[in-house]
């Protein structure tokens, strides 16, 4: 059973890995864009070989997408961990409040009532 404590700590470094591969994402995004805007440019395109940069383009793509996804499964987890977050909140919550009107073993207030029935 994890506690409290773990389940912060986990959700504190999945929010770390996701900054992370949100980062890295920004920046093949940006050096897509870069190559796309360079591909583009007359004289780029005289220096170096097409089909290298449709090469390098695709990996790009592909990269893209699985960090793309790897985005994705880090947000859902995060909404997970979030409605466990809650759940456990609302229970500390009413365990909470059964202890405040849990009455001590040897108080009997209450109890007349069905004492006074017995005779």
């Amino acid at each position: 059973m994890f506690t409290r404590e773990d389940l912060v700590n986990g959700l504190n470094d999945m929010v770390y890995e996701y900054k992370k591969v949100s980062q890295t994402f920004e920046d093949v995004k940006a050096e897509n864009e870069c190559l796309k805007d360079k591909s583009d440019d007359a004289s780029y395109s005289q220096l170096d070989d097409s089909d290298s940069l449709k090469t390098e383009l695709n990996k790009l793509k592909t990269e893209n997408s699985s960090l793309r996804s790897k985005s994705n499964e880090l947000t859902s987890e995060n909404d997970r961990l979030n409605l466990v977050m809650i759940s456990w909140t609302k229970s500390s919550v009413s365990l909470g409040k059964l202890h405040e009107v849990h009455k001590p073993f040897n108080e009997r207030t209450g109890l007349d009532l069905a004492w006074r029935k017995q005779f």
